[in-house]
């Protein structure tokens, strides 16, 4: 039987339902990331308001501050100590084929302080901390404590968010620099005890390559990390579904939410950090050769 141009243009009814599927949960994806992204910024404008707006209660804080800053460190330093102790054991083999053993320490410190130190620290931060305060703040939103504080008069935010966010604002630069002197400190114990090299060419190097800008840099970048892992998990803990099964889906998305945010932020920040600090440096950037 003979077929006209356009019924032979016509996909068949199968295709055609299927395009449209997956348009349409293209669309929705696309329509619940820009309102939880929506979601998320009013909620952080909200957190920063009360911050503004009213004095922080002392008694509030220093709960907060102790369960993320102090009872972080040996995590964090464990974590930093080992880290040095791998960048100096992966990093060896390389350099020794170059002849550049003794510039070990410059690119381990260096690789510490800019990146690795932030990063393991906020990552450390989001999975012990992040996750603790998304099922924290879930389970009270189940049992019904967030609704009774608000019945209460009091503003839910301002009592149960604005402590954790100040404490992960405020203390996530104290556990960078934890995390860039442990591992600094492992991987100089590493290469000199084990590996033989001489300490005074190991930090005569680290010195030369290795500023204050980029200390600096980490603990900037550090900042952003820890305020991006505080709103993260506070708002999925205010907004986790009714169940047991809701609070440990709102832990594990805030860790998950978290650790992408980090690396995100941590692209673009490194991405115009290195433009700022290449435009401050006439001798161009730095080389081992």
């Amino acid at each position: 039987m003979a077929t006209t141009p356009d019924s032979a243009a016509v996909p068949p009814p199968g295709v055609t339902g299927w395009f449209a599927e997956q348009v349409a949960n293209l669309g929705g994806f696309v329509m619940s990331l820009v309102a939880g992204i929506g979601d998320v910024s009013l909620f952080a404008v909200r957190t920063v308001g009360w911050i503004v707006a009213r004095r922080q209660r002392r008694d509030v804080l220093l709960p907060s501050f102790y369960q993320i800053g102090v009872r972080s460190l040996p995590v964090v330093a464990l974590t930093g100590l080992f880290i040095g102790m791998v960048l100096a054991v992966q990093s060896y083999g390389q350099f020794k084929a170059l002849g550049l053993q003794t510039r070990l320490g410059s690119v381990i410190n260096l690789s510490l302080v800019r990146e690795l130190g932030p990063v393991l620290a906020a990552t450390m931060l989001a999975g012990r901390v992040g996750s603790a305060m998304a099922a924290e703040l879930g389970t009270m939103r189940v049992t019904e404590q967030i609704d009774a504080l608000e019945s209460m008069g009091a503003n839910p935010i301002y009592y149960l968010v604005v402590p954790r966010f100040l404490g992960c604002l405020l203390l996530i630069p104290s556990l960078t620099v934890m995390a860039d002197f442990m591992g600094v400190l492992g991987g100089y114990l590493y290469s000199h005890v084990l590996l033989g090299i001489d300490y005074h060419h190991y930090w005569e190097n680290s010195r030369a390559y290795v500023d204050g800008f980029d200390f600096l840099m980490g603990i900037f970048k550090s900042v952003f990390f820890g305020a991006a892992i505080a709103l993260v998990s506070c708002h999925h803990g205010f907004h986790c579904d009714h169940g047991a099964e809701g609070v440990g889906r709102a832990a594990t998305s805030a860790f998950v939410h978290s650790f992408v945010l980090i690396l995100v932020l941590d692209l673009f920040l490194g991405i115009w950090l290195n433009d700022v600090h290449d435009f401050f440096r006439p001798e161009g950037p730095r080389r081992l050769l």
